[in-house]
């Protein structure tokens, strides 16, 4: 199914791109042009990835959402060399030094296409799961960056970590993801 979606979604996004790029050049360097071909196919890849999206966009909502799964996320998180918590201290340790904040930030997006499957889910509701993918995958990369940014200190613990999100365009969001880095007796 995904494939699919994958497939309508770039009929969708190449179809506009043709139109444009190519048609309106074409188009102004000609008298009096007869349409043609290619710009009668470009048309019906945007109308036919729209279809295409819409109809697994559908499928997958009456199978319940047993269609397509969010992707498993990477390599787990967890850092043997660095605590990270959310806590202010580290139950049993004391904190010998604070070298300073440890942040990571990323700004993400995803592509028109599953941005185009996103708007479809919003009309017929649902979970827009192109967006859970994309924080998803985001707040990944975000906490990676920060840990390495606490290993460059040479901290060994991370605490008080907290993530914010911002939009920063419609379909792109940044999300930082920030603590105080510690060494720890």
């Amino acid at each position: 199914m995904k494939l699919i979606r994958y497939i309508g979604s770039t009929a969708f996004a190449v179809g506009p791109f043709v139109m444009v790029f190519i048609g309106v050049p074409w188009h102004l360097s000609q008298e009096e042009p007869p349409a043609p071909w290619w710009v009668a196919a470009a048309v019906i890849c945007v109308l036919g990835g729209i279809l295409v999206v819409l109809l697994t966009v559908a499928l997958e909502m009456a199978l319940g959402g047993r269609g397509e799964r969010p992707s498993a996320p990477g390599e787990p998180l967890s850092a043997p060399d660095l605590v990270l918590t959310s806590a202010t201290e580290v139950p049993g340790r004391g904190i010998r030094e604070v070298p300073g904040i440890a942040q990571g930030h990323t700004v993400y997006a995803i592509w028109i296409g599953k941005d185009l499957a996103s708007i479809l889910r919003l009309i017929l509701g649902g979970e827009l799961k192109e967006y859970t993918e994309m924080m998803g995958r985001a707040r990944e990369m975000a906490a990676r960056r920060m840990l390495d940014r606490a290993r460059e200190m040479k901290a060994d613990a991370v605490i008080n970590v907290r993530y914010m999100t911002t939009s920063v365009i419609g379909t792109a969001a940044e999300l930082l993801v920030y603590g105080t880095a510690v060494r720890l007796d």
